[in-house]
């Protein structure tokens, strides 16, 4: 693709690679490399925090001033990030407690439903109010969430408090993300950003120990309990210590897009709630699956009509207009939609096929996130070189191969084998995915940052979503077609139920438990390959629709952009 091809991305708006010429294409903009183009050293150093010309206040130009607003987003992320793994572990217990056997699954789908369709809210709140208060609002209900989870009487209460906290946790994910781009100029968001992938990395290691601990010496509530001092300490560093940039007072009253925001929140809860449910709750073909797929269906078109209504829509149109945004996101939702299989299958895998514990079973995949947050922090040295999108198709090229080995590993083979391949992909999708947010949080100015990380957040949450309901058919499907040829019957006939006879095998047979073993890895094996397919269309988004430099905003542009509202931006956009 030619640099012409580069701008014609961002030319909705008219403004953003004005005056810069080819220069402004350059995938690095402000940043350090030779041959950078453009601005150099120099201009990033005016730039402030933002490396893009967003002014801040000078306490946060130094490390030492940014220091305990960074150390205030790891508390946040780490919030998040914990929440899933240390409730899991204690969900026996609270079962015993509480009761609800049936429904236990929505802990875990009611938060994340709530997570993934507030994303695009909070992204828009925040380009509109500030970041500051959105962070303050999202910690603040996060831990309402979580005192009301401890204090609850039965599944029911619990599940509608864990909502509460998804709420919480929207704006958390989201607006961490965003702050973390306006503190730090280009050539540093590296930094920052590997800081906070090692916190999802400690996170997914310690939250199974620190919650087996309290659901096992103390009590699960606890493992709700513990978020109030975390809470409280980054509550306290951000009212304290984040100054948000002085920005010009617009002419006309912010306006909130409250009836888009309610179109995306019903859209996106039906539509997750039938790709959760369907399959497990009800069958795919059922009229609970038909009509939630149908109305959230009604309900897209609804909101599309009015979106494009909204003088301050909650996903504006340049979001998918702008090649560089709409591939991006396209890219990291076929990622959310491949985690799917190291995330949710290789446990399976390493207890049912290897006959691991769950301990060894957990070291299997955290080897995974061992490397990820390492050549996250080593990515800058590459694109700084060969631009985001060279970087980021590297990175999932090699994710891709690597995927497709895991279905030539011997029967049974040793623990260290997909351990091994879980290590490569960690450090490949280190360099496939923080080159692309950081990639595109720098196309964006100031007042476009929130909603473009929030889209980006929403398609990857929404890509998880999919493939947890496509994948989970694929290996149920697989196991299926083997045990109509099994070589006993009364076999359990879905992967849980197969995972949890392999879990006391003295109840079969031994010919029967090994055909069972084989027929798990048959599935996890198609899986796998799923998984595959989905990194080739992220390739594909990259190859076909990213430009071939992305046009990072400068500081001229960014400044003469600075008295435009993200309303203003869209008219024009649309105008376009």
């Amino acid at each position: 693709m030619s640099g012409t091809d580069d701008k014609s991305d961002v030319g909705a708006d008219g403004t953003r690679a004005g005056g810069t010429g080819a220069d402004t294409d350059a995938d690095v903009g402000a940043g350090s490399a030779p041959g950078a183009g453009g601005t150099g050293t120099d201009a990033d150093a005016k730039a402030g925090p933002g490396g893009d010309g967003t002014a801040a206040p000078p306490a946060l130009t130094t490390p030492r001033g940014r220091r305990p607003v960074v150390a205030a987003l790891m508390l946040g992320m780490a919030l998040a990030a914990i929440d899933g793994t240390i409730v899991s572990t204690a969900v026996p217990q609270i079962v015993g407690d509480l009761g609800g056997f049936t429904v236990f699954s929505w802990l875990f789908s009611g938060y994340l439903l709530a997570v993934t369709v507030t994303l695009p809210l909070y992204g828009k709140l925040s380009d509109t109010f500030g970041r500051k208060p959105v962070l303050i609002a999202g910690i603040i209900l996060f831990l309402i969430g979580s005192v009301l989870c401890a204090a609850a009487w039965n599944m029911a209460a619990l599940i509608a408090f864990r909502i509460v906290q998804g709420l919480g946790g929207g704006a958390l994910q989201g607006t961490v993300q965003t702050i973390a781009a306006d503190l730090y100029p280009l050539k540093e968001r590296p930094r920052i950003q590997a800081k906070l992938s090692t916190v999802w990395a400690t996170s997914a290691v310690a939250g199974p120990v620190v919650g087996g601990l309290l659901a096992g010496y103390a009590d699960w509530r606890w493992i709700f309990l513990i978020n109030l001092p975390v809470g409280a300490v980054a509550l306290w560093l951000v009212v304290r210590h984040l100054h948000e940039p002085s920005r010009p007072r617009p002419a006309a009253r912010p306006r909130v897009d409250w009836a888009g925001a309610l179109a995306v929140f019903a859209t996106g809860t039906l539509l997750l709630t039938a790709l959760v449910q369907g399959g497990v709750a009800w069958p795919w073909l059922s009229t609970p699956s038909l009509g939630l797929f149908g109305a959230s269906a009604v309900l897209a078109a609804l909101t599309v009509v009015i979106e494009r209504r909204a003088a301050e829509p909650i996903i504006p149109g340049w979001v998918w207009r702008r090649r560089t945004i709409a591939s991006v996101n396209l890219a990291l939702g076929a990622l959310g939609l491949l985690m799917v299989a190291p995330t949710v299958f290789l446990p399976t895998y390493a207890q049912s096929v290897l006959g691991l514990g769950p301990i060894a079973a957990g070291f299997v995949l955290s080897v995974m996130t061992l490397s990820w947050p390492v050549t996250a922090a080593l990515s800058d040295r590459v694109y700084n070189r060969i631009g985001f999108r060279l970087t980021a198709i590297i990175g999932i090229g090699a994710a891709l191969l690597i995927l497709l080995a895991f279905p030539l590993l011997p029967y049974p083979g040793e623990p260290w084998h997909p351990a091994l391949l879980m290590l490569l992909l960690g450090a490949a999708l280190g360099l496939f995915q923080l080159p692309l947010i950081v990639g595109v949080q720098s196309t964006v100015g100031w007042a476009e940052r929130g909603t473009t990380t929030a889209s980006v957040l929403f398609c990857r949450q929404v890509g998880q979503s999919i493939g947890a309901a496509l994948f989970g058919a694929v290996a149920n499907g697989v196991l299926a077609a083997r045990l109509l040829d099994a070589p006993v019957t009364g076999l359990p006939d879905d992967l849980d139920a197969v995972a949890r006879a392999l879990e006391d095998p003295g109840t079969l047979s031994a010919a029967a438990t090994d055909y069972l073993r084989r027929a798990v890895d048959s599935a996890v094996d198609h899986v796998y390959i799923g998984a595959a397919g989905a990194a080739a269309l992220a390739l594909l988004a990259l190859i076909t629709l990213a430009p071939r430099r992305f046009p990072v905003i400068t500081e001229t542009t960014e400044a003469a952009e600075a008295p435009r509202t993200a309303g203003a931006a869209d008219r024009q956009d649309t105008s376009s």
